[in-house]
């Protein structure tokens, strides 16, 4: 399965503040246990030999579950300990910086927001695939811009690459989403703010059902 196949389904972000008095490790295991297909490791915090060492421990577990692990916004640590790529931001990196750094087999995510246009540019310049959201309330992010669904409609008529939704997402409202044309959806709260872990993320993997193949 190549990289871009591979892009589908749930796709669990971490957040250091929701693992404090946690794992991360043990938390990111139960995602994948779960079904989680892609792992997102976002941490802002300025504590650099902490980043590292968590991004190795998520690395190894996601080779031995056959996931990807991507790294929210940090090219040298993406690069550092070879992650399958990196998710960029309107503020981070610009796309061809990175694929410069990361090299061509790297797998390459831009946030765009509520914008096709956005969009439209990652997708010219060569982005793996696209991210839209948010598309409700977030948790992590209460002031982002505002989705529409239909934005996925278009941009599913429009653009090759697979398309991520993010934002509040849950797995009562995930499946319309889906319909709409996200090959991904990207949860934070809702997987790892809950009890039962595994069974957060088993209930989302459940909205992917196996007729819905990646485009």
């Amino acid at each position: 399965m190549n990289r871009v196949t591979r892009l589908h389904g749930l796709y669990a972000i971490t957040d250091t503040a929701l693992a404090q008095n946690q794992n991360l490790t043990e938390q990111v295991a139960q995602a994948l246990l779960g079904g989680a297909h892609i792992i997102q490791y976002r941490d802002k915090s300025g504590d650099r030999s902490r980043r590292q060492a968590e991004a190795e421990c998520l690395l190894k577990l996601c080779r031995e579950h056959h996931a990807l692990l991507l790294i929210n916004d940090d090219l040298e640590l993406a690069k550092s300990i070879g992650a399958d790529g990196i998710h960029l931001g309107r503020d981070d990196a610009s796309l061809p910086q990175a694929r410069a750094v990361l090299g061509p087999e790297a797998i390459i995510g831009v946030s765009c927001y509520n914008q096709l246009e956005l969009a439209r540019e990652a997708s010219r310049a060569g982005a793996d695939y696209i991210a839209f959201g948010r598309f409700f309330t977030s948790q992590t992010k209460p002031d982002a811009v505002q989705a529409d669904p239909e934005l996925l409609r278009q941009a599913s008529r429009e653009l090759p690459q697979p398309l991520v939704a993010i934002g509040g997402i849950t797995p009562e409202n995930g499946g319309p989403l889906i319909d709409a044309g996200a090959d991904m959806l990207a949860v934070i709260d809702a997987i790892f703010n809950q009890t039962d872990i595994r069974l957060a993320a088993a209930r989302f993997n459940k909205l992917f059902q196996p007729e819905d193949l990646p485009r």
